[in-house]
């Protein structure tokens, strides 16, 4: 169903939100992550295998829960974006946004003329109700939708007073593990020109007031990253969890039996 989003009023009352990745496309993982009380899930369409008919199966799963329901597209593709936002996800997370003319063309993919260049079809589409909440959703879809742009690279970094300048962006999203790769430190936390450039980032996007997010990586928890004025946290994921606790309970097992 179309409706407010949680997630922007959660920020906009000064709150920080949790989130989770959905990966692995199933409805239930999606319902279950849901109703743990996230604020926010990461329908994952970047590295995840879901389809958008998947995808309209978990935004179906998590309309009975509070979670605002945010997709990652693969990549700043206006036709993938007009899609998702048919299906109705709440928010738009787009990958490796590098300069201020690649933020002003995911807006303007989410907007409809004359604001941008969505193509409507709220008379029937998913995200309007099917068409019962069609003149309201062209109405209020703009104002109602987070829009998240991930930086991934040093020039992206460079970049990130124009981007944040850019009216509609609500999010700058550091991806730690692309922007290491981009100095071919891939996944070299604890490196010292890794670090360097990971609170370039940061600063950089904390001094332009937009909010800021990221994820948890090695020697940055998810405590230190709100310590730091992180408000948007996506602390976990679907398949983790099923790997994490399936992992402890056959060590489990396997200590118990060689104790016996």
């Amino acid at each position: 169903m179309f409706r407010e989003n949680r997630l922007k009023r959660t920020l906009a009352a000064g709150r920080p939100a949790l989130g989770c990745w959905l990966d692995m496309a199933s409805p239930v993982a999606a319902e279950i992550i849901g109703l743990a009380g996230y604020d926010f899930v990461v329908i994952d369409h970047e590295h995840g295998p879901g389809t958008l008919a998947d995808g309209q199966h978990l935004l179906q799963a998590l309309s009975g829960t509070a979670a605002t329901a945010v997709m990652r597209v693969p990549s700043n593709d206006p036709v993938y974006l007009k899609r998702a936002l048919d299906l109705g996800v709440e928010g738009i997370m787009v990958p490796s946004v590098n300069s201020a003319d690649e933020a002003r063309a995911v807006v303007a993919a989410c907007r409809y003329p004359p604001a941008g260049i969505r193509g409507a079809a709220y008379g029937m589409a998913r995200g309007a109700d099917y068409g019962l909440a069609g003149t309201r959703y062209r109405d209020t879809a703009a104002d109602e939708l987070f829009i998240i742009c991930q930086i991934e690279t040093a020039d992206a970094v460079a970049a990130v007073p124009d981007i944040a300048a850019v009216p509609g962006v609500d999010c700058l999203f550091i991806g730690p593990y692309d922007l290491s790769g981009s100095i071919g430190r891939l996944g070299r936390f604890d490196e010292p020109e890794v670090a360097v450039l990971l609170d370039r980032a940061e600063r950089a996007i904390l001094n332009t007031g937009t909010v800021y997010g990221t994820i948890p990586v090695p020697g940055r928890p998810m405590e230190t990253l709100l310590e730091r004025g992180c408000r948007l946290v996506v602390a976990g994921g679907d398949i983790g969890f099923v790997r994490q606790g399936a992992v402890a309970q056959v060590e489990a097992f396997r200590r118990a039996v060689e104790e016996r």
